[in-house]
């Protein structure tokens, strides 16, 4: 099996556990075992505005747990990832900056080496597992189903950074639903932000823009929505019913992260899966305990 250490970050470990059930549960089916590893802090993102020399650090420090192990990092969290990823551009371009951090570092007995890789989940299942591999494991595909995917802005901001899809028509997502059997059509709001950054300071605009796409995706017919940021699903998953009442619609949405679907599609039993976690209407597209349909 292809080894790779999971950086959690703090919303999977402390709300949304259904992403890393779901996750945990599916890629050893595709043949790759998650390490899990004591000591990580947070990566350091939402302080970025505050102090950037201490989000360097952090997620520096994170990098340097993985590197101990010589394990390339999965991280799910497209937050996290942007943060770990800037993180290595700049140490591994600026000498100056890496002997500053590393001198943090010491204090712990860590080294930043600049050794592992840095995966998400899109990018690891699209480009490193392959589509024929998750093909090859359906046993149940996701017939006459037609998710609409949100990336979300991370994982697509900021482009110059080498970002895990295509920041202008990220296509990833589309392919994986397609070889598990469902369809994923182009909607105009494809790229509309969650509203989730704003959320702290501006909550009804934050909640509007969480209810203007979800509108958008009911309107347009889509069985569901399909993500992969814990962040994201927060937003139009546990908060869709106060996202509706602040655009006048009724929202019945089914929320569903990208691994729970492939989980499905594999035959894997829903409640391995964390669906129970999940606020919105999932139930919408389940079929008892043995397959999946509108």
């Amino acid at each position: 099996m292809a080894r790779y250490v999971i950086f959690p970050g703090c919303m999977m470990s402390t709300e949304q556990y259904g992403y890393e059930v779901s996750l945990k549960t599916v890629l050893p089916v595709l043949g790759v075992e998650i390490v899990d590893l004591q000591g990580f802090s947070c990566c350091g993102e939402p302080l970025k505005s505050i102090n950037q020399m201490l989000t360097l650090t952090l997620s520096a420090r994170n990098i340097a747990i993985c590197e101990k192990e010589g394990l390339d990092i999965l991280v799910p969290c497209p937050m996290c990832h942007l943060a770990l990823s800037e993180t290595k551009r700049i140490l591994d371009s600026d000498p100056a900056m890496r002997e500053r951090v590393g001198s943090s570092l010491a204090n712990e007995g860590l080294e930043y080496r600049g050794s592992s890789r840095i995966f998400h989940i899109i990018d690891l299942l699209h480009d490193i597992i392959g589509l024929d591999a998750i093909k090859e494991k359906v046993a149940r595909p996701l017939s006459g189903l037609n998710f609409a995917t949100h990336y979300g802005c991370h994982i697509i901001r900021p482009s110059e950074m080498g970002r895990p899809v295509d920041p202008e028509n990220p296509q990833k997502m589309e392919r994986i639903l397609e070889v598990i059997g469902a369809r994923s059509d182009h909607y105009p709001e494809k790229l509309d932000c969650c509203g989730g950054p704003v959320l702290p300071v501006h909550p009804e605009t934050s909640l509007t823009k969480t209810g203007q796409k979800l509108k958008a995706i009911q309107d347009q017919g889509f069985s569901g929505m399909a993500l992969a940021c814990p962040w994201c699903h927060k937003m139009y998953d546990s908060k869709q019913k106060k996202a509706g009442e602040m655009v006048g619609a009724k929202l019945n949405v089914p929320v569903l992260y990208l691994t729970q679907l492939l989980g499905l599609a594999f035959g894997i039993e829903q409640e391995k899966l964390g669906l129970e976690l999940n606020l919105s209407p999932v139930e919408k597209i389940l079929v008892g305990q043995e397959g999946v349909g509108v």
